[in-house]
């Protein structure tokens, strides 16, 4: 199994190159070269296996046994999942009105990050270790990535992280989740500015391609093909979950719903479809609608600037995981995405090419959500349930909500449903938790878990990052600094 740019510009990498690459040097993004496929048995076999027994399953499909051998890749994944407070890692809620929660959210900082970025932690230093290297890893995030990016990798000798989140845009708890986390190897920096400002500098220091290969850059962004392949195991789980029967022919379909913010779990929903899961994939936003837009019209385009919503891990305007999706649709043509991509590098606008845009909709339906449909989600769900809800999580509820199984598109909600009466899981990305600003506007009680209390009370430590800065300047002279001392 090797891996190529979404823009064909760099030779072939196997897994441990993918691993510890950011973006590729010619700007793309890495993807297997080929998606395996899997058969019905193996779809049966596999249908009794836990989460974790799932990730096993999925990275050895794409992890050759040379470079990790199958017992070395478990006891890496049974050590990512040790630290998760749930027996089964994920856990599904079955709920009133046929809503299926897939708790994806039982991690360390009580996100789904935890799940790709613990394994991603534990590959990293399997290598790391191997090779006695040092690795220098840059992270943008709009909320939860940093603070599981932190836990997948504090106290290690073998590794730095730089973390930048966008001041105000985050919740309290996700930035106190990064800033009490005083450990050597971790330096976060408060940038003022939204999400998509603060990837500038790093995709800059990235395309800087001496200064990259000098101090080991890498991301654990979902650019980083890890994440991507171990997400592709929650929409095997939730399918097995939900499904009725794998006895009959065709095998059924199950329609998964996926709050959606810069691209990466709905891109792996998308591969476990190239891989033969009969899935039908909706992918959610807030008022932040361009993956929407573009579903719809073919319309990728940004809009004036970003707006902040009550589901502030999704507003991003540059979903830059798109750019796999499309290469995966287009029959893996890098020429066509290369051309694609400069131009919307350029004039932040694209009209996707008609027979693009057909494959897309036919792939993907869609829906926006305003904070006023969040809600209305999150107060019908405990209403009906007793059941919180993150925003984000919201997002999706409102979709299963405003869209019955057999309901028409209907014009009050902008949204495009399948018309169908099959199961349906909705993915949750957080818990409730961790948005309490949220939970009170729309009159619910904040259940607060006490490692989260404590935050409160703990030192905190980070870099401002003011507008007029030059924060690329900043960033490397800290990665310089920092370097001296390994």
């Amino acid at each position: 199994m090797e891996y190529v740019s979404t823009r064909g510009g760099m030779r072939a990498v196997d897994f441990e190159g993918a691993l510890f690459s950011g973006y590729a040097a010619d700007g793309g993004l890495l993807m297997p070269q080929r998606i395996p496929w899997l058969d019905r048995d193996t779809l049966r076999r596999w249908s009794s296996l836990s989460y974790p027994e799932l990730v096993k399953e999925l990275c050895a499909l794409f992890i050759p046994a040379e470079l990790v051998p199958r017992n070395a890749l478990s006891d890496l994944i049974d050590r990512a999942f040790s630290r998760f407070r749930h027996k089964d890692v994920v856990h599904l809620a079955r709920l009133k009105d046929g809503l299926n929660v897939l708790e994806l959210w039982h991690g360390v900082t009580y996100a789904f990050k935890d799940l790709s970025l613990s394994c991603t932690g534990q590959f990293l230093q399997y290598f790391l270790e191997k090779k006695q290297k040092h690795v220098s890893i840059l992270v943008g995030t709009s909320g939860d990535t940093g603070s599981a990016a932190i836990e997948s990798v504090r106290g290690q000798k073998n590794m730095d992280v730089f973390v930048l989140l966008p001041k105000g845009f985050c919740t309290q708890i996700q930035e106190l989740q990064m800033t009490t986390v005083i450990e050597d190897n971790v330096h976060v920096f408060a940038a003022h500015g939204n999400s998509d400002e603060i990837d500038e500098p790093i995709k800059e220091l990235f395309a800087d391609v001496d200064f990259a290969g000098k101090y080991n850059l890498m991301s654990l962004n979902s650019i980083n093909w890890s994440r991507i392949m171990v997400q592709v195991a929650h929409y095997f789980y939730a399918y097995f979950q939900c499904t009725p029967s794998l006895d009959t022919t065709p095998l059924p379909v199950v329609e998964i719903v996926v709050p959606t913010g810069g691209g990466g779990n709905i891109t792996a929903g998308c591969i476990a479809q190239k891989m033969g899961l009969p899935i039908r994939l909706v992918t959610v936003v807030n008022s932040n609608d361009i993956i929407h837009r573009t579903v719809q019209h073919g319309d990728f385009s940004l809009a004036k600037s970003v707006k902040a919503t009550l589901a502030s891990a999704m507003d991003i305007q540059e979903p830059y995981n798109v750019e796999r999706i499309l290469w995966l649709l287009s029959g893996s043509n890098s020429r066509l995405i290369k051309m694609l991509m400069e131009q919307f590098n350029i004039s932040k606008k694209l009209k996707l090419p008609e027979d693009l845009h057909r494959k897309l909709s036919e792939t993907l339906g869609s829906c926006s959500a305003s904070d006023e449909d969040i809600v209305g989600a999150m107060q019908r769900c405990w209403e009906e349930n007793q059941y919180l809800l993150c925003p984000h999580s919201a997002v999706a509820a409102h979709y299963h909500y405003s869209q019955p199984p057999r309901a028409r598109l209907h014009p009050k909600f902008s949204c495009f449903s399948f018309l169908s009466s099959i199961p349906r899981c909705c993915l949750a990305p957080a818990s409730a938790a961790k948005f309490q600003d949220a939970l009170l506007r729309a009159g619910l009680v904040p259940q607060i878990p006490p490692e989260i209390t404590a935050l409160t009370v703990m030192k905190t430590r980070s870099t401002p990052l003011e507008r007029g800065q030059d924060w690329a300047q900043v960033l490397r002279g800290r990665i310089e600094a920092v370097a001296q001392q390994w």
